[in-house]
Parts: structure tokens; sequence; C-alpha cells
């Protein structure tokens, strides 16, 4: 049991990297005959995928089963899922998610490049509550706009007006996420800072 929480996160690299796939397919259009299916194929990954970020973690302190393989992979695992949902998305052409999706890809980035040239200085950054925050309302606002942006596939009738109303919430929801997400990067990078001149 006690690879338990180590075997959920590869398990979240995994179908973080399967949805992507299925996204790609169906943007690609090599199989519209398919394309319903692997649009609820990609969902559930994400989701699946998304639950287990918040076990993974949970287990390992409750088990007290913390290992160093999970605390490198747990965050990989995590931004290969945004990025997967955020590309997937941008690739079945979702509107509205180019400029903020970018900022959050842009910060993702930035923040791992960031720990990559702190730790031969033994320098840490170590992952704050804003930052988990994030991470969640990332993950609703993707999971959101997948659902609405798929609407058709889901069977349920609703008015166009609604949907688009729907839409935009859910678009709006995941600017806020960005916003988050540049105010985390811009915590470490003033942590980063201190750090250094500490150093």
């Amino acid at each position: 049991m006690k690879h338990l929480p180590n075997i959920l996160t590869i398990a979240r690299l995994v179908l973080s990297l399967l949805m992507f796939a299925a996204l790609a397919v169906i943007s690609a259009q090599q199989a519209p005959a398919l394309a319903p299916l692997l649009i609820r194929f990609a969902f559930a990954a994400f989701v699946i995928a998304a639950v287990t970020d918040f076990f993974d973690g949970w287990l390992a302190r409750r088990w007290q089963v913390v290992s160093l393989t999970g605390a490198i992979l747990d965050p990989i695992a995590d931004k290969i899922l945004v990025c997967g949902a955020i590309l997937g998305l941008i690739a079945v052409h979702a509107p509205g998610i180019l400029i903020a999706g970018g900022v959050i890809l842009f910060r993702e980035f930035a923040v791992s490049a960031l720990r990559e040239v702190l730790a031969p200085r033994g320098i840490k950054l170590p992952v704050t509550f804003l930052a988990k925050t994030k991470t969640t309302l990332q993950l609703l606002a993707l999971g959101a706009l997948m659902v609405i942006w798929f609407w058709p596939v889901w069977g349920v009738s609703l008015p166009i007006e609604q949907l688009h109303a729907a839409y935009i919430t859910a678009t709006l929801g995941f600017d806020v996420a960005a916003l988050v997400t540049v105010w985390t990067g811009v915590e470490y990078g003033l942590a980063a800072r201190r750090a250094l001149k500490g150093g």
C-alpha cells in the first residue's frame, strides 16, 4: 500500500497523455465517427486524473510514505495534466482560452526553469497554499470548459443562450485561474530573489 500514492501519480501522468492524445485525434478529424467516444474518454481521463491529484498527496501524508520520487513526479504530473488540457482545448478550437492558457503555460515553465536554476545552489521553493489553490482553480475551470464546449455529446438539450452564458462564465473562471497563476509566479520570483540575496 505504501506505493499507492506514487502509482496514482504515475496513473495521472498516463491519463493526462491519453487525454491529450484523444483531443489531438479529435482536432485532426481523423476519425469523426469516433469523436463522441473520444470526447467522453478525454473528459473521463481528465476528471480521474484531477481526482488523483488530491488523493496521492493526501494518502502519502496520511500513511507517512512521502518519497522523493513522489515529490518529483507530483508537480510534473500536475503540469502535464493542466498543459495537456489547455493545449487539447486549443487544438479543438475552444474559444476564449488562448491568451489565459498561454499565460498559464508560460508561468508553469518559467517557475520550473527557476527551480532548475536554484536547485544547484541548494535553494528550494516550497509549494505554497496559494499555488495549490491555483491548481484547483485551473482544473475546475478546464473541466467546466470541456463540459460546455462538448455539450452536444452529453445528450442533454439546453437553449443556446444558456450554453453561451455558461461558457462565458467558465472562461471568466479560467481567467481568474490565470491571474492567480501569475500571482503565484510573482511570489516564487520574489522568494527566489530574497533567497539569492540572503545567500
